[in-house]
């Protein structure tokens, strides 16, 4: 093509070639854990093992670097090996880092627990108040790590703002889109340096798949982190790779309708009796409001809720859901619900991250709107009850 193609046209197409061999119109799996040598050293297309490379994987990571306009991708067993390797690449013990204090309970435990105990520092801050931020930063800083919108709050930065002022410092600036996906918000076009994903998520679409990515543009990081994953083995696998690739395919419409599904729940749900606040950028309400239109296309599908009748509304409420599924994970075509404070987010519970116990977490999916507002409707009366 002349120009370059628009996202939906690019997340079917790229890495998707049709197979020269049989006209397939999809790839084929490859189900293999080596490749024939021609000779010593005599690498067909550079394949020799499952580990370093696989052309189905291959595919996946095409298909994700042009879904993030980078130059690399890297796909990964886990969003969390994803990071691993990505942190591993830049920080060495002795350095530092300035991540969120509503950053994913996940990779608080990876920072604090595993990456603490091989040297590396951390400071915790409001990334939305720039001036902590650039006070958190010292000569050890290596990455400014955002996420936005945050999991489960759903605080919205200014990736602008914080690359700039990472970049002054010459930090590294990682943004963690998982919420947002690249069909909603474009780190790297808005000054990021990496992008991370948990492709568990809205990339893979369907609840059926574990995987992970890093997309960028700088060769050397790449060569760093690529190295890591191949020395350290957290591949996809090619039917994981199958998988998640199919599902980004539906990406982009089926963001449409989870952005669509999550705006009426929020509406529904705020200023409702009983309900003390709804997280949700999409709402005038929402401190991010603002800067979430002007830095994303859709506001997603994931809110969370905080009950004025404490943790046992919540509860209730959580456990009460019908065509809600009470399940950990997100981003699935089937809506879940969670209780982030015993849930994805216990590894942080007595920390400064620990989440309110009044807090539930909607990943709203692409079901009839009319059938999740009717249950969340049961669900909020069945919840005030007192027995």
């Amino acid at each position: 093509m002349s120009h370059v193609p628009g996202f939906a046209t690019r997340a079917i197409h790229a890495g998707q070639a049709v197979d020269e061999t049989t006209g397939a119109v999809i790839p084929p799996i490859h189900l293999t854990s080596t490749h024939k040598q021609d000779g010593i050293g005599g690498l067909r297309n550079g394949y020799e093992y499952g580990r370093a490379g696989n052309p189905t994987r291959s595919n996946l990571e095409e298909q994700l670097a042009a879904l993030e306009q980078a130059k690399h991708a890297i796909s990964f067993s886990s969003g969390l090996a994803a990071e691993d390797a990505l942190l591993r690449g830049i920080l060495r013990p002795g350095d530092h880092l300035v991540i969120g204090n509503d950053v994913y309970g996940g990779t608080y435990r990876l920072v604090s627990r595993i990456l603490g105990d091989w040297g590396v520092g951390h400071s915790v801050v409001d990334l939305s108040n720039l001036r902590d931020v650039q006070a958190a930063i010292t000569p050890e800083t290596k990455v400014l790590w955002v996420e936005t919108p945050s999991n489960p709050l759903m605080k919205i930065t200014d990736i602008a703002e914080l690359a700039e002022i990472g970049h002054h410092a010459g930090l590294t600036v990682v943004v963690d889109n998982t919420f947002a996906t690249p069909a909603l918000q474009q780190p790297l076009s808005l000054g990021a340096d990496v992008v991370v994903h948990s492709t568990t998520k809205y990339l893979g679409g369907h609840s059926d798949v574990i995987g992970g990515a890093v997309a960028l543009n700088d060769d050397a990081l790449h060569e760093k982190v690529r190295f890591l994953q191949f020395a350290a083995g957290a591949v996809s696998s090619p039917f994981d790779a199958y998988l998640t690739s199919r599902g980004i395919k539906t990406l982009d419409v089926r963001m449409e309708r989870h952005s669509a599904n999550a705006q009426k729940i929020a509406e529904f749900l705020d200023g409702r009796d009983g309900v003390e606040r709804v997280y949700y950028p999409g709402l005038d309400s929402h401190p991010g409001h603002a800067l979430a239109a002007q830095q994303m296309s859709r506001f997603g599908g994931m809110l969370s809720v905080a009950f004025t009748g404490g943790e046992r509304v919540a509860r209730r409420f959580a456990e009460r859901l019908e065509v809600f599924t009470l399940a950990e994970s997100l981003g699935g075509v089937e809506s879940l619900v969670n209780y982030p404070s015993e849930m994805t987010h216990a590894s942080v519970k007595g920390t400064e991250l620990a989440v309110p116990e009044n807090v539930v977490r909607l990943s709203v999916g692409i079901e009839d709107v009319d059938d999740l507002l009717a249950d969340v409707e049961r669900a909020t009366a069945r919840a005030a009850k007192k027995r």
